[in-house]
C-alpha cells in the first residue's frame, strides 16, 4: 500500500504514521493495488482526518472528526469500510472477489437507485464567476453550466468551509 499523509496546522509523529498504515491494512483485504492519502488537520480542539483511496479505478472517501486525531482516524476507516460493503454488490466487479465472503453483521443492500424527480436544463454559455451568482440567487449548493471559455459542461459547488469548487471535464 502506498500511503502519502498530510498535515494542516499540525505535525504528525512517526508512531501516528505507523498507525495509520497499520490501520489502512484492513483495507488490503479489498484491493489489490491501494493508494491512499490520509490528511489530517487541526482547528480549534478537534481533529479531523480525511481518507482518500484509489483503487481499482475507483476513489473512495471519508472524514472525521474528533478530540483526538486517532479516534477520528478509526472512525474515518470505519466509515470507508461500511461504504464499500454496503456497496459491495456494484464494487464486486472492480475488487476482489473473496474480499466480501467475510461473515459480519448483515447489512441491507440497495438494489437500485430511485430517481425520484428528473429536471431538464438549458445550458447557456457562462462565466464562473455568473455561475457561482446564480447558484447563491437559487439557494442551490451547485450549478451545472456550460463554461463560456472553454465551451465545456462545468459544475461550481459550495464547499463546507465556505468556499466554492468547480469541477471540471478531463479530456
Amino acid at each position: 500500500m502506498n500511503t502519502v499523509f498530510v498535515a494542516r496546522k499540525m505535525t504528525l509523529s512517526d508512531s501516528f504514521k505507523e498507525r495509520a498504515e497499520q490501520k489502512l491494512k484492513k483495507l488490503d483485504k479489498f484491493f489489490d493495488d491501494v493508494k491512499a492519502q490520509v490528511t489530517v488537520s487541526s482547528q480549534k480542539e478537534m481533529a479531523t482526518v480525511e481518507l482518500t483511496v484509489w483503487a481499482g479505478g475507483m476513489i473512495f472517501r471519508a472524514e472525521a472528526r474528533s478530540i483526538d486525531k486517532l479516534d477520528a482516524l478509526n472512525d474515518a476507516i470505519d466509515n470507508l469500510i461500511r461504504r464499500i460493503r454496503k456497496n459491495k454488490t456494484r464494487l464486486q466487479k472492480k475488487v476482489k472477489a473473496s474480499a466480501f465472503e467475510l461473515p459480519e453483521e448483515p447489512i441491507p443492500e440497495e438494489t437500485d437507485y430511485d430517481v425520484i424527480r428528473t429536471k431538464e436544463v438549458t445550458l447557456r454559455p457562462t462565466h464562473v464567476d455568473e455561475a457561482i451568482l446564480q447558484m447563491n440567487m437559487l439557494g442551490h449548493s451547485f450549478f451545472v453550466f456550460l463554461n463560456a471559455e472553454s465551451g465545456t459542461v462545468n459544475v461550481v459547488y459550495r464547499r463546507n468551509d465556505g468556499g466554492y469548487g468547480l469541477i471540471v471535464p478531463d479530456r
